[in-house]
């Protein structure tokens, strides 16, 4: 295929995916399960997708390569599964927008740990982004105005902590070496659900519902949709666009949610509009390459 028609096609698909990434929230909302059993659910139907994907592609896992990598694996995929779980539950306490640009720190946070423990170069411009994000966060948790409810804040809050479970993911997988992409994600996927299982189990077992058509079908579309079929979207866009441009084109998730938000009658003030364009800026400052390194990362950020 031509390089520029297969770039183009990438792109497209790049900017499909994270506009779909960007609708997960409104969905999850839909749902009456608890957030444990909602991750769960998308961890197991994720699992089926991206397996009858790989096998359709003949892509078999070289699991004689990987053996170092699994334990990596596992911590990978138990933090994704947490990750969901808080990031669930910010979703029924806050605005959509809000729990999505709390997410969004996730990036930043990556930036400051890696120069707390592996002693990355803090350029000014990064550091400049930390203490912007951090102000950025500060607006949004008191978006709501004055009184600040105190569910918003506990919703923004439990963002944080999904943004700081992603933080794990994405610092982890900086050391597995041996796995490509879609193998890498299936194997978290599988990791996540062997995770989430036994912690649903010892926290109250499975509830039942939903019984309405509209929970199961909205379960049926994050696991199915969001997770399983975008996923194939995202990684095959991914293996065509430099790492740059899949930066950029992942912040349509972001701006989705905050544009979806505003439109169902959520609200968003001009304070957590600022709020919010000084975490997406900062973060997206995180995720570009770095000019004095030859290679391009393609680590773009994804829920």
């Amino acid at each position: 295929m031509d390089p520029s028609v297969s770039g183009r096609r990438a792109g497209v698909l790049m900017v499909l995916s994270a506009a779909v990434f960007g609708t997960v929230g409104f969905f999850v909302r839909r749902i009456g399960l608890p957030s444990a059993q909602i991750a769960l659910y998308r961890a197991l139907m994720a699992i089926l997708l991206l397996g009858a994907w790989l096998f359709a592609k003949k892509q078999s896992i070289p699991l004689k390569t990987l053996r170092r990598e699994i334990p990596l694996l596992f911590l990978s995929g138990g933090a994704m599964g947490f990750n969901w779980i808080l990031l669930f539950e910010a979703y029924r306490y806050t605005t959509v927008s809000a729990a999505t640009l709390a997410y969004y720190f996730a990036p930043v946070i990556v930036l400051f740990l890696s120069a707390l423990f592996f002693r990355e170069r803090l350029t000014v411009l990064k550091v400049v982004c930390i203490v912007l994000s951090a102000l950025g966060m500060v607006l949004i948790t008191g978006a709501e105005g004055a009184a600040a409810e105190a569910d918003h804040v506990k919703g923004v809050l439990l963002g944080l902590g999904a943004a700081v479970f992603y933080a794990a993911v994405m610092l982890i997988n900086r050391a597995i070496r041996n796995v490509g992409g879609l193998h890498r994600t299936f194997l978290q996927f599988c990791a996540a659900a062997s995770v989430l299982l036994p912690y649903v189990l010892l926290t109250g077992g499975f509830t039942p519902g939903p019984y309405d058509p509209a929970g199961i079908l909205c379960l049926v579309t994050v696991g199915v949709v969001h997770t399983g079929i975008t996923y194939c979207m995202y990684f095959s866009a991914l293996k065509d666009l430099p790492g740059q441009t899949a930066a950029l084109l992942s912040y349509i998730d972001p701006l989705v949610a905050v544009v979806l938000s505003a439109l169902m009658g959520e609200g968003i003030t001009p304070r957590g509009i600022t709020g919010g364009c000084m975490i997406l800026f900062s973060a997206l400052v995180c995720q570009l390459p770095d000019r004095k390194k030859p290679a391009e990362r393609k680590d773009a950020f994804r829920k």
